[in-house]
């Protein structure tokens, strides 16, 4: 089961932040990251790749995107 993190009307760096939060508590997740905006959506996937992680995306449709981020 993976943990939501919902960032919908944040801006960066907050997404970014709230990710590392939940990362450094659980350095496994697998997560899955809400954004509705591009920056959020390329700060987030690239911190997560920095970190050994594995990121794929899906559209959820009305702007929002869901980033799945987990280890392989």
């Amino acid at each position: 089961m993976s943990t939501t993190i919902d960032t919908r009307g944040l801006s960066c760096p907050q997404p970014v932040l709230m990710f590392l939060t939940a990362a450094k508590a659980d350095e496994h997740g697998p997560f899955s990251v809400l954004v509705d905006n591009d920056a959020s959506l390329e700060n987030v996937s690239r911190a997560a790749r920095n970190r050994g992680f594995a990121v794929s995306t899906t559209e959820e449709g009305e702007g929002i995107t869901r980033i799945d981020i987990r280890k392989d």
